[in-house]
């Protein structure tokens, strides 16, 4: 874990060195901001994500010090803690409680209980790009809109004092680190400097996109709703099996720059531990499911994961349809 820490932060250092301090060429400042993008997204992966949940380290300090590190990679820490560990993770993929699966709300449908619109008929064409708007919207929208707001899901909004100070005082760090002084230091014109911003989040947010899309918006996996008394009728940890997919299990890349969220299965039931052990959580995870009758969902590669998406996509932009079977591997008993 210390070996891929060490790795992530050096590749920022020296991508974010060449990019705005370094001697290279327009083209190839370019292609750097976009492995920038990249790189940031594999820190939040990596990093903050262990430690925002505690699974970083034992240490409770020093999941606090690296938390931080998701302020300047593109979030503010404290609102996606609300949004997503407290949240998504207790409302897993049901309609009007996890706001995960509300991405550009009105323009994608994600789930077959949400209001068809008619341009959604195109959803599976013009998704991906607006993917890539994920981060910038973090950025300049989304914090300070789920920041002001009363309730986010099921869940009442009391936001010590310190948190305002952080929310703005983090949003201006990374203004300065990422607009203002490539405005001020690199020799190019304003316009291809803001282009190479723009680069740098279009990959970011195309990179996180996909990494949470293929682990819950694909075929299979349930959208389940609450009962008339408001109760859901499964058990948290079966919910989780029901609306979660293992993407690329095995694929080494994969589970290197992703950390370990392509194993979504093993994360979402045991959020708290490093991300490291999730190969060796697996298969006790995949004999407990079989053992007691229970969907264990992967899509072998991360094309195949891609595939269920865009097809999953393409079925929910029809009006009044519902997903159907998965083309998945289950394990059952």
């Amino acid at each position: 874990m210390w070996a891929k820490t060490s790795f992530f932060l050096a590749s920022f250092c020296l991508l974010y060195g060449l990019v705005v301090f370094g001697p290279v060429s327009p083209g190839l400042r370019l292609v750097l901001a976009g492995l920038l993008g990249a790189c940031n997204a594999g820190i939040g992966f990596n990093i903050c994500h262990d430690a925002l949940h505690g699974a970083f380290s034992a240490n409770k300090r020093v999941n606090q010090v690296f938390s931080l590190l998701f302020n300047l990679v593109v979030a503010n820490s404290y609102v996606w803690n609300l949004t997503h560990n407290v949240v998504h993770h207790t409302y897993t993929n049901i309609p009007g409680h996890d706001e995960d699966i509300e991405v550009a709300p009105g323009l994608i449908r994600l789930s077959p209980e949400e209001l068809w619109r008619p341009w959604q008929r195109y959803q599976h064409l013009y998704a991906l790009p607006l993917y890539g708007l994920a981060s910038l919207s973090w950025l300049f929208r989304k914090d300070y809109v789920k920041f002001c707001q009363a309730q986010i899901g099921a869940h009442v909004s009391h936001h010590l004092r310190p948190e305002y100070v952080n929310l703005f005082g983090y949003k201006a760090l990374y203004y300065l680190l990422f607009i203002a002084l490539p405005l001020a230091v690199v020799p190019l014109p304003w316009g291809q400097v803001l282009l190479g911003f723009l680069v740098l989040h279009l990959v970011e947010g195309v990179v996180m996109g996909l990494v949470f899309q293929l682990a819950h918006v694909v075929e299979g996996t349930t959208f389940s709703t609450p009962d008339g008394s408001g109760t859901m009728q499964d058990a948290w940890a079966v919910h989780q099996l029901q609306t979660t997919v293992n993407f690329a299990p095995h694929n080494g890349l994969a589970s290197f720059f992703c950390g370990g969220l392509n194993r979504q299965i093993e994360y979402h039931l045991f959020p708290r531990v490093c991300h490291i052990h999730y190969p060796a959580l697996a298969s006790i995870v995949r004999q407990t499911a079989r053992e007691f009758g229970l969907p264990y969902l992967e899509n072998p590669s991360f094309g195949s994961a891609l595939r269920s998406h865009y097809r999953l996509l393409r079925r929910l932009s029809q009006p009044a349809i519902v997903a159907k079977p998965a083309r998945l591997v289950a394990v059952h008993a």
